[in-house]
């Protein structure tokens, strides 16, 4: 018996269904990325971010197809990590645009919406590249397209919709050379496979496994209909109704909804014409009810308190606290220009803080930060204008992510790949000049700044022209790997002889906390040695896993 729709309870099954499915590949999918190095990878982000909106999709209680879609695009937009995260949100973003408004959603509307999601990617990425997920997406449209004009069964379009998708997986190779090199197909085209055969086992109706999706780390999903055991960190549930007097546009339900994340958890936020039902656990009632009534009246109003006497002490601990953050993140007059900087390891952040710099976000190569986390600095630094500094290529689409979503102030993303490039970037900002000026300077200058990190390999690999084992040492440049050997200092060496010409005027060398300070000072003096026309500069960096970041300039 053909099936020609999905409702909103099967599509959510489906989506959590995706989304443990993806948790349970992560591993397989990092081990598709190319580079052989000890980071955050593809299937550690993509994870990340679909475990954000699964998040805010177990919290729905009876969702429709629109509250469904906002919790999975909000979820996934503020939770994304990492450039495949941050594509796999923007897939999410301009799928569930399309189906909103539906009850059910049929092949025909299937159809658009994959043609709309792999749109709204493209459209994020600045220089788009075939043999990625976007490749994997579009080809998944343009298939989509073509069955929705000769089919209206499910059963049918759905297998072969994923059979198309795993052969323009397939063919990923041919279209980018380093992978063919290494011998993969694209990690994130592999991870959006992933989540298509999850979502379709829950089409099936198989018994999924839900407990992959509970273990992951720093989150709380439950299965459709269960009852989440966490302890309770917020002791009143707080529900009503706003009748809006004007329009409750879609910002006006994004930016209510984080309002209410920050003073609660479990939120529903759902509009329906002129009203929107709202649900929150939080410690303060009052000020949901008063945010709400910025935007009209309010009816059937009912706080229940969750807690036992003996936990209002905890109640009021956690008010206080959160008080005092409030208080103590808007201390001081605002001011014109501040700056947030990606940094990981103590003696970087000490040289950010130093240089001027308000609001250090840990992460980096060992773990992007999220678009929440952008936000989150963000919303801390007083300022009117906010140059962001992601210091990782992987986590500049987070922060022009953040910025999209920003509307109180002015966010500048200076597009630094490498900590040397956000520190050159500070050192060059200029307090006398304007914005403009500032912004258009710190691009030009970071562009002079060559960056080396030596690191090991965690498996074996052929890239680069290079063969390359686990446990080598491997000297990574801005478009590559550089050099490989068995000695953390011949290896540096060798890539900086590959790095340093002849206007080459400093060479800076930071040193993680795996290297020895007298190592660094002694080494440091063999480089100076080596280039006697360049200034060489010895500093604390205290990152793991690489041994030493260095610039050149």
């Amino acid at each position: 018996m053909a099936t020609n729709t999905i409702n909103a309870e099967l599509l959510t099954k489906m989506f959590l269904a995706g989304a443990a499915n993806l948790e349970a590949k992560k591993e397989f999918i990092n081990e598709l990325n190319v580079f052989p190095v000890p980071d955050g990878d593809t299937g550690t982000n993509m994870t990340l971010t679909i475990m954000s909106a699964a998040k805010e999709v177990t919290s729905l209680i009876g969702p429709d197809m629109q509250s469904l879609s906002k919790a999975i695009s909000s979820g996934s937009l503020r939770g994304a990590r990492g450039n495949s995260g941050v594509i796999l949100s923007q897939l999410l973003r301009g799928f569930t645009k399309e189906i909103r408004e539906y009850k059910e959603i049929d092949v025909k509307i299937l159809a658009r919406a994959c043609d709309r999601a792999q749109a709204t990617a493209y459209k994020a990425v600045m220089k788009p590249k075939e043999g990625t997920i976007l490749t994997v997406a579009k080809g998944i449209a343009q298939k989509a397209a073509e069955l929705a004009e000769t089919t209206a069964d499910l059963e049918i379009f759905i297998p072969e919709v994923i059979k198309h998708a795993e052969y323009v997986l397939s063919k990923t190779p041919d279209m980018l050379p380093v992978l063919k090199e290494a011998g993969v197909v694209d990690s994130g085209g592999q991870g959006l496979l992933e989540v298509l055969n999850g979502a379709y086992d829950a089409f099936l109706g198989k018994e999924i496994d839900y407990s992959a999706l509970e273990a992951s780390p720093g989150t709380t999903i439950v299965k459709p209909g269960a009852e989440a055991t966490a302890d309770i960190k917020f002791g009143y549930c707080t529900e009503f109704i706003i009748m809006t007097e004007k329009e409750f546009s879609e910002k006006n339900e994004m930016d209510f909804k984080a309002y209410l994340e920050s003073i609660g958890d479990s939120i529903v936020c759902v509009a329906d014409d002129d009203i929107v039902k709202i649900h929150v656990h939080t410690n303060d009632p009052g000020l949901a009810i008063q945010k709400a009534l910025t935007y009209g009246q309010l009816s059937r109003m009912k706080i229940d308190n969750m807690r036992e006497e003996h936990q209002e002490k905890l109640i009021r601990d956690s008010e206080k606290l959160a008080a005092e953050q409030q208080a103590k993140k808007m201390e001081g007059p605002r001011k014109e220009v501040g700056f947030i900087a990606v940094s990981i390891g103590d003696g970087m952040n000490d040289i950010f803080k130093e240089l001027g710099v308000d609001y250090i976000i840990e992460g980096g190569q060992t773990m992007n930060p999220s678009t929440e986390d952008m936000l989150t600095a963000i919303d801390s630094v007083n300022a009117d204008h906010i140059f962001i500094l992601p210091n990782n290529k992987n986590i500049i689409l987070a922060a022009n992510q953040a910025q999209s979503l920003t509307k109180d102030k002015d966010i500048l993303v200076i597009p630094t790949k490498t900590v040397p490039q956000g520190i050159t970037a500070v050192i060059n900002y200029m307090p006398e000049a304007d914005i403009d000026t500032n912004e258009k300077n710190m691009n030009e200058e970071i562009q002079n700044v060559k960056t080396g990190q030596v690191t090991y390999a965690v498996r074996d690999t052929h890239i680069d022209d290079k063969e390359i084992h686990e446990g080598d040492i491997m000297g990574i440049g801005d478009e590559g790997i550089l050099s490989v050997g068995q000695s953390v200092e011949a290896v540096t060496k060798e890539m900086l002889s590959l790095q340093v010409d002849d206007d080459t005027e400093l060479i800076s060398l930071y040193y993680g906390k795996d290297v020895l300070e007298e190592d660094a000072m002694r080494f440091a003096q063999e480089i100076e040695e080596l280039y006697p026309d360049a200034d060489v500069d010895a500093h604390f960096g205290g990152q793991p896993i690489y041994y030493y970041v260095l610039s050149v300039e």
